[in-house]
């Protein structure tokens, strides 16, 4: 009975042990992960990007009212990325995003799936932090109805960590926020953000093709009424909109917000 009761304690300071082991790894490499992930932001951040005045900027389904919110924004500067280096750094570079009122300022990837960059870095490593990447459905050369981009919420701020500023009312209350920059190698282009909301896991707001006119229309009325806070934005379906995807919580919850193209530029 002793033996047995000795056996009993030795097996709990066991399990005690291995989680104390288990628990001090994974905060060595949650570590390990921001560090990589913020002298990576460092190094990538020192790539040529510019804000530019439109020369030739195309106007993007410009609405006949001219009291719609959509030219308070039409004069905002593009910005402009060199790619030449990244493009050496990582061939999967497809853009760069940049998200008004967050720190969100980063190249992003795309690959021939959406799991590769959950676990791996902008320079292929291994990392929990993962990096900025886009749907492997999307096609930034020719945009679909529904341009998706995804990111970890990490709680060092990195990656789409400060993406949740957008649900504060200090950011909502700043119109200057309403908006995010891409620059690809071909064009740039400024969206304008017209809903955002927190959901359980679904694949509806990550719908990248439909099926006809009127299966879109009810998508880009379906995603507005979720929003939180009402941007008082006319969308249509000669609409082109982005999604930016991360998790809100532990329970599977996302944040989402979506913009709308607004103009856009061809690069040389």
């Amino acid at each position: 009975m002793v033996i047995l009761l000795k056996l009993k304690y030795f097996y709990f300071f066991l399990f005690g042990l291995v989680l104390v082991i288990s628990s001090f790894t994974n905060l060595i490499s949650s570590i390990n992960d921001k560090n990589n992930a913020l002298e990576l932001q460092r190094k990538l951040r020192r790539v040529e990007r510019m804000e530019i005045k439109e020369e030739e900027a195309t106007l993007v389904n410009a609405p006949s009212n001219k009291n719609d919110v959509y030219w308070n924004y039409t004069n905002i500067p593009f910005l402009e990325v060199d790619f030449k280096d990244l493009m050496k750094e990582n061939e999967d570079t497809v853009a760069w995003l940049q998200v008004g009122g967050t720190k969100i300022d980063y190249p992003v990837v795309q690959t021939n799936d959406n799991e590769y960059y959950l676990t791996h870095s902008f320079d292929k490593t291994k990392s929990k932090a993962g990096w900025i990447f886009s749907d492997y459905r999307n096609n930034f050369q020719s945009l679909n109805n529904n341009t998706i981009i995804y990111g970890h919420k990490r709680l060092d701020e990195t990656m789409f960590a400060t993406l949740q500023n957008v649900l504060k009312k200090s950011w909502f209350n700043n119109k200057d926020n309403h908006i995010i920059k891409i620059s690809t190698p071909t064009e740039n282009m400024v969206w304008q953000i017209f809903s955002v909301y927190i959901i359980p896991k679904e694949s509806y707001y990550i719908t990248t093709h439909f099926k006809d006119v009127l299966e879109y229309e009810k998508f880009l009325k379906v995603i507005s009424k979720r929003s939180k806070y009402d941007f008082n934005t006319t969308l249509n379906v000669r609409d082109k909109i982005l999604t930016l995807s991360t998790c809100k919580d532990n329970n599977g919850n996302r944040l989402v917000v979506h913009a709308k193209l607004i103009k856009k530029e061809t690069r040389e």
